[in-house]
């Protein structure tokens, strides 16, 4: 009669905790596997490095739809900035769990250490995570399972607790021993990658959130480019700040959509009004890259080339425009 192997799913950013997490269970016999979600404000690209590093298997999966709707409206509210920590964790155990089920995993786990972030690591928080997820007892920290209370993988069986983890707090030295116990030299520096703990994004995106009722992904990737400048409720324009700038900023234009802008014969800034805008407005966008013009004196006017959707047009008489970026 064969003894069945027992699967666990972690959720993975890739960084020091996820890989230990993974590699601790995996040490006791847990087929292990990870998934790693992506949207516009944070990337799977350290979880992919992860998993090559590991030969942990890992899924990977875009959710930015999904998670919209709920960082519009979180339960428990934001951090410092646009960060809804314990609601983007409860909702990544939800999504998970959704993979749990249809492959047949066991039990969920993740790299969290208790204590290590006062907002979404303290007991109390993980213990929201656990109810909202949906999935309440299935998810297992392995590095700090001792200082919580059994999960259903522990009172099943499926693991022992004493043979996992105490780790408590904000030191990294119980971490960086065990990384040396299990060979593992390969891996990121502690660092956050969420575009939302960022305030300046966070004002971008709060502006887009505050002039409109839908968008597309393109939209919240170019929050992450050049100068957002708001000109009314309906237009605003992004100006690129150097080379890099531009290039990013068009290959993110969409030309059924929004209006470019570029000056005429001299070197200067990507300018985009996003979504289209008036004659009048377009007109105050030409003069806002304009005054981005290091070749423009003070007082010149300039021509300026408006590609708007299935035309291309000069404007000409242009005078440099100032207006603060969001």
């Amino acid at each position: 009669m064969s003894i069945k192997k027992i699967k666990a799913l972690g959720l993975s950013s890739g960084g020091l905790d996820s890989i230990l997490a993974g590699v601790f269970l995996r040490k006791q016999g847990i087929w292990v596997e990870w998934a790693s979600f992506e949207t516009p404000f944070f990337s799977a690209k350290k979880a992919k490095e992860a998993s090559e590093i590991t030969g942990i298997p890992i899924i990977i999966k875009n959710i930015t739809k999904q998670y919209i709707k709920m960082l519009k409206n979180p339960a428990c509210g934001y951090g410092k900035n646009l960060n809804p920590c314990k609601d983007c964790h409860a909702f990544m155990f939800a999504e998970a769990g959704k993979i749990m089920k249809q492959k047949n995993f066991d039990f969920m786990f993740s790299g969290e250490v208790a204590g290590q972030r006062p907002m979404s690591q303290t007991k109390a928080a993980m213990r929201y995570v656990e109810k909202k997820s949906g999935f309440d007892g299935y998810i297992l920290r392995p590095l700090s399972a001792k200082m919580l209370p059994a999960t259903i993988p522990e009172k099943k069986g499926w693991i022992q607790k004493e043979e996992m983890l105490g780790f408590y707090g904000r030191s990294r030295k119980p971490q960086i021993k065990l990384a040396k116990a299990f060979n593992i030299t390969d891996y990121p520096a502690p660092a956050g990658g969420c575009l939302l703990t960022d305030k300046g994004f966070s004002d971008r995106l709060k502006d887009l959130f505050a002039h409109q009722e839908e968008y597309e992904e393109r939209e919240f990737h170019l929050l992450k480019h050049g100068r957002h400048i708001r000109i009314d409720e309906k237009i605003k324009i992004i100006v690129g700040r150097d080379q890099k700038d531009n290039e990013n900023i068009l290959s993110l234009y969409s030309k059924q959509k929004d209006i470019l802008i570029q000056m005429k014969d001299i070197p200067g800034p990507v300018g985009l009004a996003v979504n289209g805008g008036t004659k009048e407005g377009i007109k105050t966008a030409a003069g806002i890259c304009a005054s981005y013009c290091n070749k423009i004196k003070q007082g010149e006017a300039v021509d300026a080339v408006i590609d708007s959707f299935d035309k291309s047009y000069t404007m000409e008489g242009v005078y440099p425009i100032k207006k603060e970026p969001i």
